[in-house]
């Protein structure tokens, strides 16, 4: 999947939380949306799953711009998103959560389910356990899980480190770093080690804007800690 974003703009009221964004994703890479804490890389995943509406610019999948089309149109056409926060069905058991995503997108009854499930050992051995009874590491695992198993083109994740430990860190990233080349990945992270270790690009987001984007191995690792710096 070739995915771009032209001169995005977003408004919460009269405030403008994302001024002429811009960006591309080579199909099979990974670009990582690096920023501080506020600099608006939350909204700016939220626009391009169409949670929230853009003020105006465009998102091209393929040269076909999906700027108005809804959520679950997005999903259908190969987005796949993990929130920050996971959002998975608590109440659900890690069964119940991945299936759920897989009878949604066609995927139930085949090879996905295996596959996806073989990536993450440890929810097979929790498979009928309530999501909301798994650690916070494991539930990170049971999110990305939830939506790899929809087979997505591109996959965005957002904040994928936050308050895991280091052991399922690595899990992670091997499995993120395992479907390069296969998949497209958007990545929002503060954990900058990590992030240069995954991506092939980068933009720098400050207060809406992009600052600095390039090449991953291009870059400058001072210049890249200075913007994101808490």
């Amino acid at each position: 999947m070739h995915f771009r974003v032209e001169s995005l703009d977003q408004h919460y009221g009269s405030a403008q939380v994302l001024r002429q964004v811009g960006f591309e994703i080579i199909p099979g890479e990974c670009l990582a949306v690096l920023g501080r804490n506020g600099a608006g890389k939350t909204t700016l995943l939220k626009c391009l799953m169409g949670v929230l509406p853009v003020t105006c610019g465009r998102v091209l999948v393929d040269g076909i711009e999906i700027s108005s089309w809804p959520s679950h149109r997005r999903s259908a056409a190969g987005l796949a998103y993990v929130p920050q926060g996971r959002e998975i069905f608590s109440e659900l058991s890690v069964g119940e959560n991945i299936e759920a995503a897989a009878r949604a997108h066609g995927t139930l009854h085949t090879a996905a389910l295996d596959e996806t499930i073989a990536l993450f050992p440890v929810l097979k051995q929790m498979w009928r356990r309530p999501g909301g009874a798994l650690s916070g590491g494991q539930q990170q695992q049971l999110a990305i899980a939830r939506a790899l198993v929809t087979r997505p083109s591109l996959l965005i994740l957002d904040e994928p480190t936050e308050g895991i430990q280091p052991s399922i860190v690595a899990a992670i990233e091997a499995v993120l770093a395992s479907f390069k080349g296969r998949i497209s990945l958007l990545l929002v992270e503060q954990y900058l080690e990590f992030a240069a270790r995954l991506a092939d690009t980068f933009v720098v987001l400050s207060r809406g804007t992009v600052r600095e984007a390039g090449r991953m191995e291009a870059s400058s690792p001072e210049l890249l800690s200075r913007y994101i710096a808490i």
